[in-house]
């Protein structure tokens, strides 16, 4: 199947999950996550209408750019791992970062929007499984509230929601309890009303399990796989 073809099913599956959640599909948005592949690949996704895409990697995306500059409307995030000195380039690079897992990162990321003159779009990454290789904050954790109190004094960011990378199973359903604990997390940050955190956006679900992640309130589902095919590198 083409590019096309796949993203046609996949929002045809995010339709039949939202209504099955009964919620309305308009509220999900589809992240194409291009890591690894090719700018082509990617530009033939934008040519079917998908307009959001996710990258891991500042320096492989910094590879790409020139040769996707021209796709204007095109929503770049960035969703892997950032190191705090590349935090600059990543702000030059990206629309929003999708995965702060710090204090120290978001005061980078911050003063390099500032520089930029621009207001940087950020989720914090939450690491719901407590695994040691994947990075994110732990809920409840001081990190956290760190990064949440800290909101009001960073003004070149826009809190928007978190994000998540479950532990992986090949049992979509056995990810449930995982997204239950984030959509929970966010709910009760968002009770608080804390200024300057917004927690609208809850980002999870991938290839494998995303409609398992729409029934658990996801508004963001990251999709590589299903849209472009197995990779070809890790």
């Amino acid at each position: 199947m083409s590019i096309a073809e796949n993203l046609s099913e996949v929002r045809q599956r995010i339709d039949v999950a939202a209504h099955r959640a009964k919620r309305r599909p308009e509220e999900i948005k589809l992240m194409a996550v291009s890591k690894t592949f090719p700018a082509e690949r990617v530009r033939e996704a934008y040519d079917a209408g998908q307009r959001l895409f996710g990258e891991n990697r500042v320096q492989e995306f910094a590879g790409k750019i020139d040769a996707l500059g021209d796709l204007h409307d095109a929503d770049w995030h960035l969703i892997g791992h950032l190191q705090t000195n590349k935090a600059a380039k990543a702000v030059e690079l990206f629309g929003a970062i999708d995965s702060v897992d710090s204090l120290r990162l978001a005061q980078k990321l911050n003063a390099a929007a500032q520089q930029f003159r621009k207001k940087l779009k950020v989720l914090i990454e939450i690491n719901v499984g407590g695994e040691e290789a994947k990075s994110g904050v732990a809920p409840e954790s001081r990190e956290l509230e760190d990064l949440l109190v800290a909101a009001p004094k960073l003004d070149h960011l826009e809190f928007c929601g978190l994000m998540t990378v479950p532990p992986f199973t090949d049992d979509p359903f056995e990810a449930r309890p995982y997204f239950q604990t984030l959509r929970e997390l966010r709910d009760r940050i968002a009770a608080r009303r804390l200024p300057a955190v917004d927690m609208r956006s809850l980002s999870m679900g991938m290839s494998h399990d995303f409609e398992v992640a729409i029934e658990e309130g996801s508004t963001c589902v990251r999709v590589g796989t299903a849209i472009f095919g197995d990779r070809t590198k890790p």
